[in-house]
């Protein structure tokens, strides 16, 4: 019995001998099912092997056809090298995403729609898509108020947007001690102050929120409590609970970065324990696309006006066209699929990093697309990450995380999701043997 493999590869061969072209259509799946003597299912198969592969597209109503431009092939691990694989950037991509995405989009097209859909939106969106929003980021039990829906342009934006509103410049936003970097650059720009927080193996300490604003009355703290970036920690139950309880008792206000929960749909967000105290910021394009940009702000009627003016002003309010698509994906269950399929994907990178990353202390969680690790001595995470250039891989180091002016830990952050599946392994047995060798091989000029 042929296996999807095998005949996807004489597939493929026919695309590479020139036998099938560029443009050419391949036939439906269940006559390419009786052509080659296979199974229906096995055919799925077979094309969805061919499209990863990047050889073939589907149009929605109209078939699979070969690709005109082929993607490029994985860069070759010389030393050194033009090329690229991006360990740093992080955007989950899984096979099944742009057939899903472009059936939904079907109803949009029609130029009757597409005429309102291309219409200027506000901030506060629609009650549809308010609606689909708060279906959207819902998660362990707890759904937001559609009222409370804000929409930006994409996820800094909104972020960027909460900090306005609630941190006036001069003043000070609590931190995790190492914490997504954009938020440094906000800082910069706004003129306000980066207190570090105190973090163990469980996240932010809640103490140390307290005793901070003991020390000077804190505006506002950004907290990462699902799967941080860049530690992958996610903070249990209790922990969030004692910091919605200083949250509350001290009346300081929370900026929730929710943007990689989706992941862990199980677990409710700190906005469910202090919702009068907490912004939660959301986004579209870790979910769906990195293409697919949109942000979400759930912010309790105190500062929903602010935040409302904040997005104004900035210039931060969403495009139409993406809210509309993000409420269709919503409600016709393609959000849910994509989701899932993304939750299976790092569970698979996971692993693949786990089998080759094994014997160092690296730090993750099965459904995270980042890795934290503490580098082997003698090396340095700023030798490691030249070395790792020199070799055309691209890695984070510990030092874009870092809030004080303190040393960094000697440590990188590996993300997952942007390499192709069949590329992560490659790219991770060369960073495993960089480990293993000496520095001092690899000290560039």
């Amino acid at each position: 019995m042929k296996d999807y493999q095998s005949v996807a590869d004489t597939v493929a061969e026919e695309i590479r001998s020139g036998m099938l072209r560029p443009g050419d259509r391949l036939p439906p799946q269940r006559e390419f099912a009786q052509r080659h003597g296979i199974a229906n299912s096995t055919a799925t198969r077979v094309y969805q092997e061919l499209a990863r592969r990047g050889l073939t597209v589907g149009e929605v109503g109209r078939g699979t056809f070969v690709r005109a431009a082929p993607r490029t092939s994985a860069p070759a691990f010389t030393e050194p090298t033009t090329s690229r694989i991006d360990l740093e950037l992080n955007y989950p991509v899984v096979p099944e995403q742009a057939e899903l995405l472009a059936t939904g989009l079907g109803g949009l097209l029609r130029p009757d729609v597409l005429e309102s859909v291309l219409q200027p939106v506000g901030a506060a969106g629609t009650p549809d898509t308010r609606e689909a929003a708060a279906d959207l980021l819902a998660r362990g039990g707890w759904r937001p108020d559609p009222a409370q829906v804000l929409f930006a342009g994409n996820g800094r934006q909104a972020i960027s947007a909460v900090i306005t509103a609630l941190v006036p410049p001069g003043t000070r936003l609590g931190v995790e001690e190492l914490t997504y970097p954009v938020i440094k650059s906000i800082a910069a720009r706004l003129g306000i102050v980066l207190v570090p927080l105190a973090m163990d193996a469980e996240g932010l300490i809640p103490e140390a929120v307290e005793e901070a604003h003991r020390s000077g009355p804190l505006s506002a703290v950004y907290v990462q409590p699902t799967l941080h970036n860049p530690l992958s920690l996610t903070m249990p139950p209790e922990r969030v609970e004692r910091l919605a309880d200083v949250l509350l008792r001290w009346g300081i206000p929370a900026v929730e970065d929710a943007i990689w929960s989706f992941l862990r749909d199980d677990l409710p967000p700190l906005a469910a324990l202090a919702p009068e105290r907490t912004v939660l910021v959301d986004s579209l394009s870790k979910r769906l696309a990195p293409g697919l940009t949109l942000g979400y702000a759930v912010a309790p009627a105190a500062a929903a006006g602010s935040v409302a003016t904040s997005l104004r002003s900035g210039g931060w309010t969403p495009m139409r066209f993406a809210l509309e698509a993000a409420s269709h994906w919503q409600t016709d269950g393609t959000v849910k699929a994509l989701v899932q399929a993304k939750q299976r994907e790092a569970r698979v990178r996971q692993e693949i990093a786990g089998e080759l990353l094994g014997d160092f202390t690296v730090q993750s969680d099965p459904l995270s697309y980042y890795c934290w690790w503490q580098l082997p001595r003698p090396w340095r995470a700023d030798t490691f990450v030249a070395a790792a250039a020199r070799h055309g891989i691209g890695v984070a180091p510990a030092a874009a995380f870092t809030v004080s002016g303190n040393h960094a830990p000697n440590a990188i952050r590996l993300g997952l999701a942007s390499p192709r599946i069949d590329v992560l392994p490659q790219a991770l047995s060369t960073l495993a043997a960089l480990a293993r060798s000496a520095p001092d091989d690899f000290v560039t000029d």
